[in-house]
């Protein structure tokens, strides 16, 4: 049966689908649907899905190893990829560089020879590496075939590794850092939290002391105490997650805090009782009933969570209290921006702090996103 477009009831008919969709559709279709008019937030988890797929695959997309030294190639400035040589179309191809001394200052400087274009190709043959320490391969995403030169689309530090492929691993780290730390976090706040506020009395009361002496520790004479206890040969492995575990013995307080008083006017709510009435469970009275309730504050919590973890470990590796070199984390990486004299002459060492604020900012916006779009009385 066709259906005349010009017919006066069709607007209706569609209306009432998409009324017939809304009231069937899931919670999460629901949230989703609201969330996908949200510009800023969907762009920001289109940016973050990008750069956690980078993170995983950062062997494959980094063209150089993060710890390859290159002596005759230090402080080598940020280099652009190109499309346009002799007023024509070209591939994408790089300058080549050559090194000099300015006879004065006696500082190494590097200048374009526009004379001769380098190809810059894809799926290379370069470094081995053992993709995610299980197979060992050579492909890269991107390269040159000339040995000699290489691509360095940030500049390279002042040992003449790539800033750039140092920038990918370190994100494998700091970006998991992040995620590993929050679900920990979580699940002791979500369990602490829910316990406390759902039976009150004299366990409601050890919790709240158990949380305030946590939140009463230093934090800076704590990791200063760490670093300096922690023993150097240790592997740098394990170091990590020890870091990741300890940011999120501290940062699980917060949200403790918050579920519980929200436990605490929930449990006296007409749907809770109701539940107990009928016989349901204690674990499905607060998994089932009451935390569902607070879907919007959680969501909006863990993504606001992970920002804070990840400039918990930037902050505490830049000043030399978290993870040390040979791991490469963004934090590490800041370190070489601690001194003047490099910054003024290499400002691209600032690279994994744009990083770093660009991530937080991407996962703030998500969050708020996400908190208004699971939010049962936004609009």
């Amino acid at each position: 049966m066709s259906v005349d477009p010009n017919h006066p009831d069709l607007s209706l008919e569609v209306a009432a689908a998409d009324g017939e969709g809304l009231y069937t559709a899931r919670p999460w279709q629901l949230i989703w649907w609201r969330f996908r008019k949200h510009r800023l937030a969907l762009a920001s988890l289109v940016f973050l899905i990008f750069a956690y797929t980078v993170a995983i695959f950062a062997e494959f997309v980094a063209p150089y190893s993060p710890t390859s030294i290159e002596r005759l190639q230090t402080f080598v400035p940020p280099q652009v990829v190109r499309v346009w040589h002799d007023g024509a179309p070209h591939r994408p191809f790089i300058y080549e560089l050559e090194r000099t001394r300015d006879p004065v200052t006696a500082r190494v400087t590097y200048v374009q020879n526009r004379e001769n274009p380098i190809p810059l190709k894809f799926f290379v043959r370069g470094e081995d590496y053992k993709f995610w320490g299980i197979w060992r391969t050579d492909l890269h995403l991107f390269g040159l075939d000339d040995r000699r030169q290489k691509v360095n689309l940030l500049g390279t530090d002042s040992l003449g590794r790539d800033l750039f492929s140092r920038l990918v691993y370190g994100a494998r780290v700091t970006l998991s850092a992040g995620l590993i730390g929050v679900l920990f976090a979580f699940v002791l706040g979500l369990f602490f939290g829910s316990i406390s506020g759902y039976y009150g009395g004299f366990l409601d009361s050890s919790i709240q002391r158990l949380m305030e002496f946590i939140r009463s520790v230093p934090t800076i004479p704590l990791w200063m105490g760490l670093a300096a206890a922690l023993p150097i040969e240790w592997d740098p492995l394990f170091v990590y997650v020890l870091i990741t575990l300890i940011l999120a013995l501290i940062g699980w307080t917060h949200l403790a805090r918050v579920v519980r008083g929200r436990f605490l006017s929930l449990r006296t709510e007409d749907y809770v009782m109701a539940a107990r009435l009928a016989g349901a469970s204690e674990y499905r009275v607060i998994t089932k009933h009451m935390l569902p309730s607070m879907t919007s504050y959680i969501i909006a919590a863990m993504t606001l969570a992970v920002p804070e973890m990840i400039l918990g470990e930037t902050a505490l590796s830049f000043l030399g209290l978290g993870l040390r070199p040979p791991v490469v984390s963004w934090g590490v990486l800041l370190q070489d921006a601690q001194n003047l004299r490099s910054i003024s002459l290499a400002p691209w060492l600032l690279t994994p702090g744009l990083a770093v604020v660009t991530v937080v900012l991407a996962f703030n916006f998500l969050g708020d996103g996400l908190r208004d779009a699971a939010d049962p009385y936004g609009h």
